[in-house]
Parts: C-alpha cells; sequence; structure tokens
C-alpha cells in the first residue's frame, strides 16, 4: 500500500458527491479517526451500505470509486440490500474495476491515467501486469459487460 494515492481530502468533495448523485448515491463523510461503516477492509478503505457510499479524508479515491461502482452495477433491488460486501460474482468485480476507472476522468485533478497508476501502488493485481495493460487490452468482457446494461454507451462513456 501507498501513502501517494490520491485521497478524498486531495480532490473536490463536491464534485465527488454529484458525481454519486447522478447514478443515485449518497457520498457519507465520517469523521477522521473513526470507523468507515461498511468497510470490507477497514482502516481507511471506503464502505458501502444501501445507496451509500462511506468515505473520509484519509480514502484513497480509488477505493471510494471501486465501492461506489460496486453499487452503480448491481441493479436497484440488490443495491438496496448490500452491506459492506457487494459481490460474489468476477463479472462483477470486473466490470466495477472498469467503471472505477472511466468514472476517475469525471473527477477534476483525478482522471482515469492518475486513477490506474494509484490502483497499481496499491496493489491492486491483474495477469498482464498493469491496470492499465488490463483496461487496454484485457478487459473487452468487462467493458461489453458495462454496454448490455446500459452503464457504458458504445464510445465508452458513462
Amino acid at each position: 500500500m501507498s501513502n501517494s494515492v490520491l485521497r478524498l481530502a486531495d480532490i473536490d468533495a463536491t464534485a465527488v458527491e454529484s458525481l454519486l448523485a447522478r447514478h443515485g448515491l449518497a457520498l457519507q463523510s465520517v469523521a477522521d479517526g473513526m470507523p468507515i461503516p461498511g468497510s470490507y477492509w477497514g482502516d481507511e478503505e471506503a464502505g458501502i451500505i444501501g445507496h451509500a457510499v462511506y468515505a473520509r479524508g484519509d480514502t484513497p479515491v480509488h477505493s471510494l470509486l471501486h465501492e461506489a461502482c460496486h453499487l452503480i452495477v448491481l441493479p436497484p433491488q440488490r443495491r438496496a440490500a448490500v452491506h459492506t460486501d457487494a459481490t460474489d460474482s468476477i463479472e462483477e468485480e470486473d466490470a466495477t474495476c472498469y467503471l472505477q476507472i472511466v468514472l476517475a476522468d469525471e473527477l477534476p485533478d483525478v482522471g482515469g491515467a492518475r486513477l490506474m497508476a494509484d490502483m497499481d501502488a496499491w496493489g491492486y493485481s491483474f495477469r498482464l501486469g498493469s491496470t492499465r495493460a488490463w483496461f487496454e487490452q484485457d478487459a473487452e468482457n468487462a467493458r461489453r459487460w458495462l454496454l448490455e446494461r446500459g452503464l457504458l454507451t458504445p464510445d465508452g462513456k458513462p
């Protein structure tokens, strides 16, 4: 894990709130030093409960987007029941990773390239060795999955 990744405190939280709201989600701020509700990994990692994404200022942006995307890829009836662990499906996990990179381009001062670098620094693991290689060369199934569910346009936009 790396301390050099972008954290929620490093970016415009209002832009994050707006992005999440477009997908029917709410950002719930957690006070510094307090446990994050719904966090699968604990520590500073984002948490999810229902339609809410929980984060502190020290929460990595990649974690916040990853957990938000877990909720976004779920049908509304499943989303409402989520607490901490959103999926056990490889297809949904891949779609979540893909979508978090795409959505990073929607946030000022983040962008997909920075998010992929942060994912690598944090220890995400892809068989081609890097997040960028996976995204550009090996993520067609994830892209197709998102397209089929109307979560991406044919030109790759959310």
